[in-house]
């Protein structure tokens, strides 16, 4: 690659600093979305208002210049009643939503240089690195120095400081807020108001990471400096989600996790404020219910929703994030209960508040589909593509839908676009593998399964395509290692079970095809696995039973 300060590339705009520290998140995305939007406003409009949402978190100097067209109920909240964090993968789909804008607006041949790529937040590290990889080279090079000149020491002030946490904070740039946030704890003094506030957004922020042991010092901290009721019911909260949403399934501590909740609601109870009484109280509650049902006691959180709803209604007009969250959760463990007419209302009322959320889409569209309704399921789920920022859980669940139907090429499109968004996407690997391998596209699904199993070498799913494509090649031996896996690691999947049943009839053993076969149908008693194991009983002389299969797989949904 040419070095770019030899002057023999075209650069798109000057070398970018990307340290992270003047500047914080995005300082590379800032950047250029600086040099590329102000021409676009003129040449591509239409560009522009359609990544409004990316351009406006990755680069606020511009909000001046760019409208608003998706707005969420949040946007102008007041802080104490804009409750949800963005999740991690936020920032993946700006990422994404910017790069088709700077593809679709950048010019041709030039070459984007960034320094001290080393010191550059998460944000834009995941920025450059979709860049590199959805953009071609032949439209823009990016290359990246490691290193380069050393930035000012940080003299912000605490006030400083926070606007940009809690900037941070409500665009989901997490990784930040933990820098910032404990950079703002050491200049403030311990249990006041302002401490308090770095901590409680530091410690929410490492739980959303992951990085559980030390958001559980952060609150530890929290509990040490105040006597504070509030502050102490919100460490409780804190300390009870951790526990309850351990990402490591086998980690989570759900009886701890009681202990801290039932703490948080006795001192919420006692809060002299009614209406602060009644909020709190009410998340409160709404957390012992995902314990409840966590621990298997579906009513019991049933029960605890609604009374946290009860007390929404002592709120008048205030929290309406609070109410759309409550009645969303009341949908889901509704529709777990076959009171589908009931979730349905309760996903409308969610909706009803803020239009642009799109997780209640997704939901209110999954149950849809289970009810057959997939006309108002799809237009669920292009709604919540709609709302913002490229969402490849929409696509993929679109994917699913249009495989119901029958839609091969359009759930192969939608798959196609979720690991494009997505590489990582396992499931949608393993899905767009099948398709494959049933469409007789060997060689694409070999592809396919081979790119899944490097992100999941013991994926069953991804096992048994591979079987199948080796069975179909005449590679017996290896088809049999690959299902022999699949069987093992996943013993309740009939998939793996009818796929070996297959193999040993083609392995001239029906016996041990009829046994695979069997033990599939009695999992999963699908049509398919009735005419393959007629196929193996007629082989062994078992007329009348084969028939019988035959005439079960004759009865096709």
């Amino acid at each position: 690659m040419p070095d770019a300060r030899s002057g023999a590339v075209r650069l798109l705009m000057p070398m970018i600093d990307g340290h992270r520290g003047p500047h914080g998140p995005y300082t590379v995305g800032s950047a250029l979305l600086h040099h590329l939007v102000p021409p676009a406003l003129e040449r591509s409009p239409g560009e522009v208002a359609a990544h409004d949402i990316e351009i406006r978190a990755v680069a606020p100097g511009l909000r001046d210049r760019v409208a608003v067209r998706r707005v969420t109920v949040d946007a102008d909240l007041p802080d104490e009643e804009r409750i949800l964090v963005p999740a991690p993968r936020r920032t993946l789909r700006l990422a994404n939503g910017v790069t088709e804008f700077v593809r679709a607006v950048v010019p041709a041949g030039r070459t984007l240089v960034v320094c001290n790529g080393a010191e550059a937040d998460p944000t834009d590290t995941e920025l450059l690195e979709v860049m590199a990889r959805r953009i071609p080279p032949r439209l823009l090079t990016i290359v990246v120095q490691p290193d380069g000149p050393r930035p000012p020491d940080d003299t912000r002030d605490a006030g400083t400081l926070w606007e940009l946490v809690d900037r941070c904070v409500r665009e989901g740039f997490l990784h930040a807020v933990v820098e910032l946030g404990r950079r703002g704890l050491t200049r403030t003094e311990p249990g006041g108001p302002p401490w308090w506030r770095f901590a409680q957004r530091t410690a929410t922020a490492l739980g959303g990471l992951g990085r559980v042991h030390e958001a559980r010092e952060v609150w530890g901290r929290v509990r040490r400096a105040s006597q504070d009721p509030a502050m102490h019911a919100a460490a409780a909260y804190g300390m009870a989600m951790l526990e309850a949403r351990h990402p490591d399934p086998a980690r989570r501590d759900l009886a701890a996790a009681r202990g801290w909740i039932n703490e948080a609601i006795a001192i919420s109870g006692l809060l002299p404020d009614p209406v602060e009484r009644a909020f709190k109280l009410g998340f409160d509650r709404n957390g012992l219910a995902l314990i409840e049902l966590r621990e298997g006691r579906r009513a019991a959180a049933l029960a605890l929703v609604e009374s946290a709803l009860e007390l929404a209604r002592e709120l008048g007009e205030r929290h309406p994030v609070h109410r759309m969250v409550l009645l969303a959760n009341r949908a889901r463990l509704l529709a777990g209960f076959g009171r589908d007419k009931e979730a349905l209302d309760d996903y409308a009322a969610a909706i009803a508040i803020d239009p642009m959320f799109p997780d209640h889409h997704l939901d209110r569209g999954n149950l849809l589909v289970r009810l057959g309704r997939h006309d108002e399921a799809l237009e669920d789920y292009e709604c919540a593509m709609r709302a913002g920022p490229p969402l490849p859980e929409a696509h993929y669940n679109r994917a699913e839908l249009r495989i119901t139907r029958g839609d091969l090429d359009g759930a192969l499109a939608d798959l196609d676009r979720v690991i494009d968004l997505d590489p990582s996407y396992l499931d949608a690997r393993v899905n767009r593998a099948g398709l494959l391998a049933g469409l007789d596209r060997d060689e694409e699904a070999r592809a396919e399964v081979t790119a899944g199993l490097a992100l999941a070498p013991g994926d069953p799913h991804l096992l048994v395509v591979l079987g199948q494509l080796e069975t179909a090649a005449g590679r017996l031996e290896e088809a049999r290692r690959a299902l022999d896996r699949a069987v093992e690691a996943a013993p309740s999947l009939a998939s793996a079970w009818g796929s070996r049943g297959v193999l040993r009839f083609a392995e001239g053993d029906p016996e041990g095809a009829l046994e695979d076969l069997s033990q599939a149908i009695g999992l999963e008693p699908m049509p398919d696995l009735y005419a393959n194991r007629a196929v193996a009983l007629r082989a062994l002389g078992r007329t009348a039973e084969a028939d019988a299969d035959e005439e079960r797989a004759s009865r096709r949904p």
